[in-house]
């Protein structure tokens, strides 16, 4: 298992449409909305590398998705 925590960063006016995409796709696990330098840290689990890596990929696909940032770590 993989876990990735994802920074977002969005364009003005269109939070609220990426939270509800984000939070809707298969491997997120939580998503929040912080304050600061991103818009929404994302955490991801996922069953390998390559599929953690696919939803990063589909959350940069998003209308509004102008950054995204990721960290990886896995369960020891």
């Amino acid at each position: 298992m993989v876990i990735g925590v994802t920074m977002v960063n969005v364009s003005p006016g269109s939070e609220k449409e990426v939270y509800t995409k984000v939070k809707e796709m298969k491997n997120v696990r939580d998503i929040y909305h912080v304050f600061g330098e991103f818009d929404f840290v994302v955490i991801i689990q996922a069953d390998s590398l390559s599929d953690l890596n696919r939803t990063v990929d589909a959350i940069r696909e998003i209308k509004g998705v102008t950054k995204t940032q990721t960290v990886v770590g896995a369960e020891i």
